[in-house]
C-alpha cells in the first residue's frame, strides 16, 4: 500500500511537470501589463515600441526601456485598419520592428492538450491496474514459505563432516542418513526405515545448524532450511500454509533434508496458549504433525529440527514415528576445542609462537561459537596494531574479551577504589590457590574489563564433569575470598563483591536443593516448571512445606558460613602475601601467572 501512494504521488508529480511544459509551448506567458487601444497608438506616436507581434486577438508590445505590454484587439481586425482608423503616421510605422505570429494549427492543435491528458490518464490507470496486480499476487505468496534451497552443486558454500570438529558420536549417528540418502536400497532390502525426524540436542553454539549443513553436503543433497518463527504470523492460517508449502518443495527435490532451526518456537506443549485452538502457534504444530505422517519414512526426505530446549517440547513431536531420533551435542572437550580453533583457523595467518593447545586449555566452557568469535576477535586484534599474522599474545588477549569484555580503559578509579578492588582480587587469587579443587591461577587484574572492576582468571588443567561436595565447597570458597579479604584490611565491604555473593549463593542453595548434598538428606526440592502462555523463563513450583522452606534456608546458611570461614582463615594465614600481591597489583595493575605463584610461595 506504501508503495502504490509512492508510485502515486511520483506519477502526479510527473504529469504536473509535462503539463507545465506544454503549457509553455502552447500559451506562452503573456506580457506583464495589458495596456487599452489609446494608450497604443499614443505610445506608436511616442515612438517607444520597438517590437511588434500581430496576434490571432492581440498586439504583444516589447518597448525600447525593455518593459513588455499587451493590448487586446478584435480577431477580424488587422494592424492596417487599426493603423487607418486612428491615422497613425507611416513614418511611426516603420521604425517599428513587426511580426505576425502565424495562425494555430485549427482543430488539431486545439484538441492535442486534451489529447495529451487523456493518454496521460490512460497510461496511470495502466500503471495502477499493473500495481493492483502485484499486489494481489503478492497475496496469494502470503502463505509461501520463503523456504532457503542449498542445492548439492553449489560448491562454495558445501560444507562436510570435515568442517566440523568435536561431536564425534553426532557425526557418526548421521553418517547412517548419509549413507541412506546416497543408497537406499541397502536399508530397504532388509525392510529397514530411516527414521523421519531427527532432533539436534545441545547448548547454544555447540554447532547443531552447522552440523545439519554438513549432513547435507556429505550426502550431496538438497538442503532447505527455515526457522521455526519464519512459520508463525498474525493471520491464523498462514503458519499451517507455510509448513505445507515447506513440506511441498522439499518433497519436489528429493533426496533432500528439510531443517527447521529452533522448532521449540512453534513445538511448545499444547493447551498452554490463550487462544485455544485457534492459537496460530498451535495450528502450525498441528500442520507440521499432520506432515510428517503423510509421507513414507524411505522416499528420501529427512526432517532435521534443532532446540535447546527439549523439555518444553510437546510429546506428540518426539513420538516414534516423528522426531524419534535425538541426538545430543555436548560441549567440546580439550581435544576437540583444539580440533575447532584449528579449523576455525584455517583462513587467518599464524605466528609461529602460536599454541593452540594452550588456548584449548585455557578455554573449558567455550562452545564451538565461542570459539570461532575468539579466532575472529584475535585476528581483529592483530589488524589494529597493523601486523600481518596473529601471535599468541591476542588469542590470550582474546580469551578475556570474549570472557569478560572489552578493556574499559576509561573506567579510572580512585586510590581508594583501586586499593579495595586490589585487595579483592588478592583475596580471591589466594584463596584460590590453596584450595586444590579451583584449578590455577592464570591472571589478576584490577584493569576493568566488561562490568567488571577487576577480576581473577583460574582455568582447571582438564575439562572435569563430575564434582563432589567437598570439591563445589572450595569453588565456593574461592568465590568469597574477595569478600572476605575486603573485611579483613579494611573491616568493611563494598558493592564489588555483589556477583561473587550471588554465584556463592546460587551454588549453595543448588548443594541443597538438586544435589542432595546437605543434611536434609538424599532429595531433591521443588520441581522447575516454564510458565508458556506468559512466555516466562523457568520458574520453581514448590514441593514443599513453608517449615521445610527454613530448614532449606538453614542449611544454604551453613554452607555459605562454613566457606566463608574457610576463605578467611587462608587469608589471615597468608595475610603478608595477599598484601605483597595486592601493592604490585596497585602498582602493576596485572599479574600473570609465573610471578603470581613467586609471590605466593615466598616465605614472610
Amino acid at each position: 500500500m506504501k508503495n502504490l501512494i509512492k508510485n502515486f504521488l511520483l506519477f502526479l508529480l510527473i504529469f504536473l511537470i509535462i503539463s507545465g511544459v506544454f503549457s509553455l509551448f502552447v500559451s506562452p506567458i503573456s506580457p506583464t501589463k495589458e495596456i487599452s487601444l489609446d494608450e497604443f497608438v499614443l505610445l506608436v506616436k511616442n515612438e517607444e515600441i520597438e517590437k511588434l507581434t500581430v496576434g490571432r486577438n492581440k498586439f504583444n508590445l516589447a518597448l525600447q526601456d525593455g518593459s513588455q505590454r499587451f493590448v487586446f484587439k478584435e480577431e477580424n481586425e488587422t494592424l492596417g485598419e487599426i493603423i487607418k482608423n486612428y491615422n497613425l503616421p507611416g513614418e511611426k510605422i516603420e521604425k517599428i520592428k513587426i511580426k505576425v505570429k502565424p495562425a494555430s494549427g485549427g482543430l488539431l492543435m486545439n484538441l492535442l492538450p486534451i489529447l495529451i491528458a487523456g493518454l496521460l490518464m490512460l497510461a496511470f490507470f495502466i500503471f495502477l491496474n499493473r500495481q493492483l496486480q502485484k499486489s494481489g499476487a503478492q497475496a496469494i505468496k502470503f502463505g509461501e514459505s520463503g523456504i532457503r534451497e542449498t542445492k548439492p552443486e553449489d560448491q562454495k558454500n558445501k560444507i562436510t563432516f570435515a568442517d566440523v570438529a568435536g561431536v564425534k558420536e553426532a557425526k557418526e549417528e548421521l553418517k547412517e542418513v548419509v549413507d541412506f540418502l546416497k543408497n537406499p536400497g541397502k536399508f530397504t532390502k532388509l525392510g529397514a526405515k530411516i527414521p523421519k525426524g531427527i532432533l539436534l540436542l545441545g547448548a547454544p553454539g555447540t554447532g547443531k545448524t552447522l552440523l545439519a549443513k554438513a549432513t547435507s553436503g556429505e550426502a550431496n543433497v538438497s538442503f532447505f532450511h527455515i526457522s521455526g518463527s519464519e512459520f508463525v504470523e498474525l493471520f491464523v492460517g498462514i503458519g499451517a500454509a507455510r509448513t505445507r508449502d515447506a513440506f511441498r518443495k522439499a518433497k519436489k527435490s528429493v533426496p533432500s533434508i528439510l531443517f527447521i532451526d529452533e522448532i521449540d518456537a512453534i513445538g511448545r506443549v499444547r493447551g498452554g496458549g490463550i487462544g485455544g485452538s485457534h492459537d496460530e502457534r498451535e495450528q502450525t504444530l498441528n500442520q507440521i504433525l499432520v506432515e510428517m505422517d503423510g509421507f513414507e519414512p524411505n522416499i528420501g526426505l529427512i526432517i532435521l529440527a534443532a532446540t535447546n530446549r527439549p523439555d518444553i517440547l510437546d510429546p506428540a513431536l518426539l513420538r516414534p514415528g516423528r522426531f524419534d531420533r535425538k541426538i545430543i551435542l555436548d560441549m567440546p572437550d580439550v581435544k576437540d576445542r583444539e580440533e575447532i580453533l584449528k579449523i576455525h583457523s584455517r583462513s587467518k595467518p599464524l605466528a609461529k609462537d602460536v599454541k593452540l593447545e594452550e588456548i584449548a586449555q585455557r578455554t573449558p566452557g567455550f562452545s564451538g561459537a565461542d570459539l570461532a568469535n575468539l579466532m575472529n576477535e584475535a585476528a581483529i586484534v592483530a589488524a589494529r596494531h597493523n601486523k600481518t599474522s596473529i601471535n599468541q599474545e591476542e588469542l590470550l588477549e582474546s580469551i578475556e574479551k570474549v570472557l569478560l569484555g572489552p578493556e574499559r580503559k576509561s573506567f579510572i578509579l580512585s586510590k581508594k577504589e583501586k586499593k579495595i578492588v586490589a585487595f579483592h582480587e588478592s583475596g580471591h587469587a589466594v584463596v584460590t590457590y590453596f584450595l586444590p579443587s579451583c584449578g590455577p591461577v592464570r591472571k589478576i587484574s584490577i584493569i576493568a574489563r566488561g562490568r567488571a572492576a577487576g577480576y581473577t582468571l583460574k582455568t582447571p588443567e582438564k575439562d572435569q564433569f563430575l564434582f563432589t561436595k567437598s570439591e563445589i565447597l572450595e569453588n565456593i570458597s574461592s568465590f568469597l575470598g574477595g569478600y572476605a579479604a575486603e573485611k579483613i584490611f579494611f573491616n568493611e565491604v563494598s558493592n564489588g563483591a555483589a556477583e561473587d555473593l550471588k554465584e556463592a549463593t546460587g551454588i549453595a542453595r543448588k548443594v541443597v536443593t538438586k544435589y542432595g548434598m546437605s543434611g536434609l538428606g538424599p532429595r531433591t526440592f521443588g520441581k522447575e516448571e516454564s510458565l508458556i502462555f506468559l512466555s516466562k523463563e523457568l520458574t520453581e513450583e514448590r514441593d514443599y512445606s513453608e517449615k521445610t522452606a527454613q530448614m532449606i534456608d538453614k542449611e544454604v546458611a551453613k554452607i555459605i558460613d562454613f566457606c566463608y570461614n574457610q576463605a578467611e582463615g587462608l587469608i589471615k594465614k597468608n595475610k603478608k602475601k595477599v598484601e605483597k600481591i595486592a601493592q604490585y597489583l596497585i602498582e602493576k595493575e596485572t599479574i600473570e601467572k609465573e610471578e603470581f605463584e613467586k609471590y605466593v610461595k615466598e616465605n614472610f
